[in-house]
């Protein structure tokens, strides 16, 4: 128990960190991201110059994925690409971990009873030792405390059950939280390209380029729109493999003590 603690602590530690890293590089990309809002200004006035001198430039076609690089900057780019990615390597990390072969294994309960019903203790013991499912770590906790007791047993059962079931609400965690910080961000893309707007409405004395107006226009409704688009199936995803996990998790509850019960009458000696 004391390593599997120990274990647990530095994959805590671990994930903490790079949870810390991933904030602190998106807060640097953000911050990164308001410098073009700078290097605009001398062009909003170089622009109206133009304009005032009667000079007149042809409109440009511009293709989706130019439209949006130049929308979004290389800043905002950068985190919604991040984001994206973390995304769908949590995604498949808590898909892969919530199967019922890693939860709740159907050959480690036949298994299991089998070795029961044949009196072989010692071979059940290490059937699910040497399994590293949910249900192979309550199973051989269990079977570890009997010789102290039934009622110890259970306990220690129960004990490791909410471990496992925190290592998995733990990776889950993570879902929720790119689903918190991704419309955040969005709306801080809003609020940047508004003011970069009005910067633009400000500086033309009343008479703004509608050209350079919608530039921060672009930029508040694109990033409000990426910000959305990966909360969403992030928030969606989570929900729904976290009742997963936890019907399982209730399975195997019910499952280890029923497979215990048989020494029950220890308890009563």
């Amino acid at each position: 128990m004391t390593n599997q603690h120990l274990s647990y602590d530095r994959r805590y530690r671990r994930g903490s960190m790079i949870l810390k890293l991933l904030c602190l590089l998106i807060l640097s990309l953000s911050v990164y991201s308001l410098i073009p809002a700078m290097s605009q200004d001398s062009q909003v006035v170089a622009q109206d110059e133009k304009t005032e001198s009667g000079s007149t430039d042809k409109p440009e076609t511009q293709n989706m994925l130019s439209w949006l690089f130049e929308a979004l900057g290389v800043g905002y780019l950068l985190i919604f690409l991040i984001l994206s990615f973390i995304l769908v390597a949590l995604f498949v990390m808590n898909i892969l971990s919530a199967r019922r072969d890693n939860i709740c294994p159907a050959h480690l309960i036949d298994g299991f009873e089998a070795h029961l019903d044949e009196k072989k203790y010692q071979e059940a013991y290490e059937m699910a030792k040497a399994d590293e499912s949910f249900l192979g770590n309550v199973l051989s906790a269990g079977l570890a405390k009997l010789s102290t007791g039934y009622n110890q047993a259970i306990e220690s059962m129960q004990e490791v059950g909410e471990e496992e079931s925190m290592k998995l609400q733990h990776r889950l965690s993570y879902l929720a939280l790119i689903g918190t910080i991704s419309p955040m961000i969005g709306l801080f893309g809003t609020v940047h390209g508004m003011i970069s707007s009005f910067q633009v409405i400000a500086r033309s004395g009343g008479n703004p380029n509608p050209t350079e107006l919608a530039k921060g226009i672009s930029t508040a409704l694109v990033t409000t729109l990426l910000g959305l688009a990966i909360a969403i199936p992030a928030i969606a995803a989570y929900n729904i493999i976290r009742n997963r996990v936890e019907r399982l998790a209730l399975e195997v509850g019910i499952t280890s003590e029923g497979l215990m019960s048989r020494f029950e009458s220890l308890g009563k000696k």
